[in-house]
């Protein structure tokens, strides 16, 4: 749209660079041009703005197969205005001098004239073909037709309209027809995913049962090392036990041995010192018998007195000390009638033997 400003009953239009503008005074062409600016009179200018840009026209419509099966048709149409003068001649083009608004709609009359040409080669294409090839293969069939039919069209280069470029995004059945036509082929998937699973399920069995194998050919070896490790710890503790009886016997023989020696060193000595005892009581018996006789011998030639004096000198070292003795006159008037009659006893004996 053209930036028109007003100043004092004039008008000052700025155009942009994808705008062609035309300018017309009383059927003169003053201004003709993209991206002008100019000023001109309200009353006596005639204007017209065409744009020359490429334009993107979106359409979707219905048709029909060979079969009867309704789909839908997504597709674009890329063109531009190549020749302003003779689109603005052919289609109104117009602008309101005070707005710079086109009068008509010249867009939407090109668009419907794009989008029935591109129907039209479309529903020729297609109700020749089955849904399924038309699902497959459709959409390179309908661009290829509606890029030639709209070459071949002789009302746009008369229009001035140059078509650029023609995509078909999409050709789509109705929602039931489409769920239906999925089913096999999510069927199909589903099936090839449940065989991979099932493989899946039945490498993952055979991997289990691989490592259930190892595991149990280890335990099997394991079980056998240990069999060969308790055979050897017999075989150790028998070996043990067989050194260790043989070295008590020989400590028992060796104690055996030194027993008998200590006992028969202890019965020599035993021997020895009875033996010694024996002479030692023999050689004090004989001293002693000698001794005697010689007391006897000694006291023979003594005379009775000496002995009595004697006796009561031994009886006096082997009596208890006495600290204080008391006699009295009927004891002393009787030990002295004793000792008298014992002297003349002992004086009519003679030499009679006195013994210690």
């Amino acid at each position: 749209m053209a930036d028109i400003t007003r100043r004092l009953g004039w008008r000052h239009l700025r155009g942009a660079p994808t705008a062609h503008i035309r300018h017309h005074r009383s059927g003169k062409l003053l201004h003709d041009g993209p991206g002008l600016s100019f000023w001109f009179r309200a009353l006596t200018a005639a204007l017209s703005e065409v744009p020359v840009d490429d334009r993107e026209l979106a359409m979707t419509f219905h048709a029909r197969t060979s079969d009867f099966q309704d789909v839908a048709v997504q597709a674009t149409v890329t063109y531009r205005i190549s020749d302003p003068a003779l689109a603005s001649a052919r289609l109104d083009f117009s602008v309101d001098p005070d707005t710079g608004v086109w009068r008509g709609s010249p867009l939407e009359q090109l668009g419907t004239l794009l989008t029935e040409t591109a129907q039209q080669h479309a529903l020729a294409v297609l109700a020749r073909t089955p849904l399924a090839s038309a699902l497959v293969d459709g959409v390179t069939a309908v661009r290829e037709r509606i890029a030639a039919g709209l070459g071949a069209e002789p009302r746009l280069p008369a229009t001035g309209i140059e078509v650029v470029a023609v995509r078909v995004m999409a050709i789509r059945p109705e929602p039931e027809v489409e769920r239906a036509l999925r089913t096999p082929a999510r069927e199909q998937i589903q099936q090839e995913a449940d065989k991979a699973t099932y493989e899946r399920r039945a490498v993952a069995v055979e991997r289990e049962r691989a490592i259930a194998e190892n595991e149990l050919d280890s335990q099997i070896e394991l079980a056998r090392r240990e069999e060969q490790l308790v055979d050897q710890r017999g075989t150790n503790t028998r070996r043990e036990a067989e050194e260790h009886a043989a070295a008590d016997g020989v400590r028992a023989e060796a104690e055996a041995t030194r027993t008998v020696r200590l006992a028969d060193a202890e019965a020599a000595r035993s021997v020895r010192l009875a033996r010694a005892e024996a002479e030692g009581a023999r050689e004090v018996g004989d001293a002693r018998a000698h001794a005697q006789a010689a007391w006897l011998r000694v006291h023979a030639d003594v005379d009775v007195a000496t002995l009595h004096a004697l006796t009561g000198t031994r009886l006096a070292e082997n009596l208890p000390n006495i600290d204080s003795v008391t006699i009295s006159p009927d004891v002393l008037t009787g030990l002295l009638s004793r000792l008298g009659a014992g002297g003349d006893a002992g004086a009519g004996a003679g030499g009679g033997e006195v013994g210690a």
